[in-house]
């Protein structure tokens, strides 16, 4: 009997040590690697409403942003009304409005197993007023240019640089 004991905690020891692993998130922050070192303290501005959400399937450090068009469960019209809304996937914690500003705070690496996905992680400019001031920006993000090494950009459709004048 104790033997199967020994047998099963070692079992369970290896289980620990090789598998679960791999199934955790590494995330790394790449702000000073290229093609990535432009990026950080770069300003935008919102060219349209969104909201400011959590996805209850998705663990995150920070609250994402983006409109029903990007992220299906999404109410179709963005309404502050609805801010602190339970939908079944997803809970609405604030919007977000044309002309809104932003910069581009850090560029994080997130490595799943072989997966890997570059985001963005957006501080308001306006931050002191916000209950909400650091997004993550992966689902108004093109994620396209990753695929041949290049860092990946905010959609033209949602956010443009901000110029200075």
């Amino acid at each position: 009997m104790f033997r199967w004991i020994i047998v099963l905690a070692g079992l369970a020891a290896v289980v620990a040590l090789f598998v679960l692993p791999g199934r955790a998130t590494k995330t790394s922050y790449v702000n000073g690697l290229p093609p990535y070192t432009e990026l950080p303290g770069r300003e935008f501005i919102f060219e349209r409403d969104c909201y400011i959400f959590k996805l209850k399937d998705a663990p995150s450090d920070w609250p994402f942003v983006g409109d029903h068009a990007r992220v299906g469960d999404l109410p179709e019209t963005v309404d502050s009304k609805l801010v602190g809304t339970e939908l079944p996937t997803v809970r609405l914690l604030d919007t977000v409005r044309v002309g809104d500003r932003f910069k581009i705070a850090s560029v994080r690496r997130d490595q799943h197993g072989s997966e890997v996905k570059v985001t963005f992680e957006l501080l308001f400019t306006d931050e002191a007023a916000r209950k909400y001031p650091r997004v993550d920006a992966t689902w108004i993000m093109d994620h396209a240019p990753e695929q041949t090494g290049k860092a990946p950009s905010i959609l033209a459709d949602y956010a443009v640089p901000r110029r200075d004048r």
